[in-house]
């Protein structure tokens, strides 16, 4: 049996990320930004007026991006007119690099909104954006249940910081 070692998904299992719903002290988008820690170490690509671009730390696939509002919100309807707008520019954006740095067959954009629907932090709504390769599903995804993702996130930060 070969053993795929991913100690940095421990803090996902661990943590109770998906209930990080009504109160802003409980999300960890809220924290990221109140953190004295640097852009580079929260994996913060890019910060526009009204929302942020951070690498997902928990990716499904090697440049799994996130599109965040700074304001604390749960529901798309409930954002104002410029803060979609321009998340929805940033998102073009963020195709745009992601398809420069890493040449991929496709892209998965999209948000889930409300833990029914999927949603790991349920009260802070984020756009994710994927680029997906044919044939990145293999037998480790669909009978493991397990994704490898070869890249480290510092390696991902570097070649995409750079693009913002």
């Amino acid at each position: 049996m070969d053993l795929l070692w991913s100690p940095w998904r421990y803090d996902y299992i661990t943590k109770d990320i998906a209930n990080s719903a009504a109160d802003p002290c409980d999300c960890v988008f809220c924290r990221i930004l109140e953190s004295s820690a640097g852009d580079k170490e929260k994996f913060i690509l890019h910060r526009a007026e009204h929302n942020f671009v951070i690498l997902n730390i928990y990716p499904y696939i090697t440049g799994h991006l996130m599109i965040v509002p700074y304001e604390h919100l749960a529901n798309f309807d409930e954002l104002s007119t410029p803060v979609s707008n321009e998340l929805t520019e940033i998102t073009k954006r963020c195709q745009s690099i992601l398809r420069e740095v890493y040449r991929p067959d496709g892209f998965n954009i999209g948000m889930n909104l409300g833990k029914a629907a999927g949603a790991g932090v349920a009260g802070h709504l984020h756009q994710h954006i994927l680029p997906r390769w044919s044939g990145d599903s293999n037998f480790m995804t669909s009978i493991a249940q397990t994704r490898t993702i070869p890249e480290a996130l510092t390696m991902t930060f570097e070649k995409l910081s750079s693009r913002f």
